[in-house]
């Protein structure tokens, strides 16, 4: 390869979601409302939660600390994409690309882990409700927070200093709307065996080991609810517990159809939707879904407002 092939990229330009210029204002105006309303909705739940006594519990501190993890996660992808819209300078230096990829990644790797401590919570809470108190009291549930925070920023840390030992020069361009890592990897010209092999198996046990965990909570949590004989005692538990559930099925079921099915040759602009959902909607769904129908939360607004 001649010295002219081999120049390394410094700087690289994102493609966005469409090249169509006549939609770049349209969508601007519908992803800034959505990450707006992303920010104000989940640091509004923190500061209620923070607020309110009645919500010092640890339902609720999870809760909270997954309210961050996705206003992290929205901060670390769409401001940037917010500017793309408006500018044709789509240019993104390497540095900044690993450290939107850093914060991403490490903000989706508490979350794996936040889920999975908050189904625990309602299997203790539901299936042994007497030692609930003793077996989670806040103190452990601040340690459960540090940790799942911790093994995030951990375990990015090692894909990116990986990232680093690679040269890109086969393009500059990457065709998505926030550096990918899959994506980085098509344009490298080191061989990223590595990093792919250490992306699948740490991605393997991370999501392996957290989504069994809530597996087995909340096939317990079910048992335990069925042989409930007072059927308002079984619409307390179940109602506890949807919210939840609807979470884990829209993360973890982006997450199989984005990694899961990437080999299975589905088309960049589908990919393209998976990471939008997973990145942006997600983050914008997750306060609506744990405080509309929850009556603590709800309760706990109308105090405030008065």
């Amino acid at each position: 390869m001649t010295a002219e092939n081999q120049t390394v990229v410094a700087v690289f330009v994102l493609t966005g979601l469409t090249e169509r210029s006549e939609l770049q204002v349209p969508l601007f105006l519908v992803f800034f409302t959505i990450y707006l309303i992303t920010i104000v909705g989940n640091l509004g739940l923190i500061a209620l939660i923070w607020k309110d006594p009645h919500l010092h519990t640890p339902m609720y501190l999870f809760l909270g600390s997954l309210a961050f993890a996705d206003a992290c996660a929205s901060s670390s992808v769409t401001p940037k994409m917010l500017v793309n819209f408006l500018s044709k300078d789509h240019k993104m230096f390497l540095v900044e690309c690993f450290t939107q990829f850093y914060f991403f990644g490490s903000s989706a790797t508490t979350e794996c882990f936040l889920l999975s401590v908050m189904a625990y919570d309602r299997y203790v809470a539901i299936c042994n409700p007497l030692l609930y108190p003793v077996m989670m009291s806040n103190s452990l549930c601040m340690k459960f927070i540090y940790v799942s925070y911790i093994i995030g920023f951990l375990h990015l840390a090692i894909h990116v200093g990986l990232l680093v030992r690679l040269n890109f020069c086969k393009s500059n361009i990457i065709h998505y709307f926030y550096c990918e890592i899959l994506q980085l990897f098509k344009i490298s010209c080191t061989d990223p065996t590595i990093n792919i092999l250490l992306v699948l198996i740490f991605s393997a046990l991370i999501q392996g080991f957290t989504f069994m965990t809530i597996i087995v909570s909340y096939f317990s949590v079910i048992f335990a609810i069925l042989k409930t004989k007072s059927e308002r005692g079984r619409r307390k538990a179940f109602s506890t517990c949807s919210a939840h559930l609807l979470s884990v099925s829209l993360f973890y079921g982006t997450i199989f159809l984005l990694y899961v099915r990437a080999g299975s040759g589905s088309g960049e602009d589908k990919d393209r939707m998976y990471s939008l959902f997973y990145t942006i909607i997600i983050p914008f769904l997750n306060p609506f879904i744990y405080s509309l129908r929850n009556k603590e939360v709800t309760s706990a607004l109308r105090r405030k407002m008065k």
